[in-house]
């Protein structure tokens, strides 16, 4: 039995951006030598050994799979260029990820990628061999499960020739599909990042009042006026950071807040993802 771990080969395909079943062969052809391994793949042409691995996967698509309004599974797929992520064999992959993800509901993206996938092949495995064959980064960007009394959806495209670039899920107590739908346009729109004021942590609403008054006091603003300043700037933050403080993208005279409470709904939890951002 060759000399490598399970870190080993993470190491090497690190460094190599070579697929998991190549690294494996490699350490095992070199009893486990590092060094040699290097070689051994560059030797069997992975012309581009280091440079993969280097490359910045920031395209992709938003799928989701949904069993019912109840449970939605949502995941970003990234690759390095529009021209895969338009391909239907990528499409495809993305599709068939997030319908084992809603079958086997794993708890993060690394127990994800080790799961058991097909003929003995883990989904890390399946995923770097999808790249190989097109030359390109392939990765498992991020992915949720939302399970609850009701689930909005929305998908976005940001080109008519590209897949969607832009998902959301919206979480709420009860069934509401025209309210669900408004909310989750306006979670893509105004990319809110707490439901309420009360989700903010306080070290958050700390540093922005310490900017507040930083900002404040740099423009020379009176002395007696800093409190009411520093206070309607940090409720402009909530303004702009809470989905319920935010003006309703479908009538700015009104708020989110407003309008869930005149709809009867609350708002549980949203998360969207935007290709290529965290």
């Amino acid at each position: 039995m060759a000399n490598y771990t399970a870190a080993d080969v993470k190491k090497l395909r690190d460094a190599t951006g070579s697929g998991m079943m190549d690294c494996k062969k490699a350490l095992e052809d070199s009893d486990g030598d590092y060094d040699q391994a290097v070689e051994f793949l560059r030797v069997k042409g992975a012309k581009n050994v280091g440079k993969r691995a280097e490359r910045t996967a920031a395209n992709g698509l938003v799928a989701l799979e949904q069993k019912d309004d109840r449970s939605v599974v949502m995941l970003e797929l990234n690759c390095e260029t529009d021209f895969v992520a338009k391909n239907e064999k990528f499409q495809a992959l993305a599709a068939e990820l997030a319908s084992f993800i809603a079958r086997t509901s794993p708890q993060d993206v690394p127990s994800l990628l080790a799961s058991e996938y097909s003929d003995g092949k883990t989904v890390q495995e399946v995923v770097d061999e999808y790249g190989a064959v097109i030359g390109e980064k392939t990765q498992v960007g991020r992915f949720v499960i939302y399970e609850g009394a009701y689930v909005a959806s929305y998908l976005h495209k940001t080109d008519p020739d590209l897949p969607p670039s832009m998902g959301v899920l919206v979480e709420l107590d009860t069934e509401a599909p025209e309210i669900g739908k408004d909310l989750a346009q306006q979670v893509a729109a105004l990319a809110p990042t707490y439901v309420s004021k009360d989700d903010v942590p306080e070290d958050v609403v700390e540093n922005e009042r310490r900017i507040a008054e930083a900002t404040a006091r740099e423009e020379g603003k009176p002395e007696q006026a800093m409190p009411k300043i520093i206070e309607g700037r940090v409720n402009g933050f909530f303004k702009d950071a809470t989905l319920l403080g935010q003006p309703f993208v479908k009538d700015n005279k009104t708020t989110v807040q407003k309008v869930v409470e005149d709809a009867g709904v609350t708002v549980r939890r949203f998360a969207r993802f935007k290709v290529g951002e965290s």
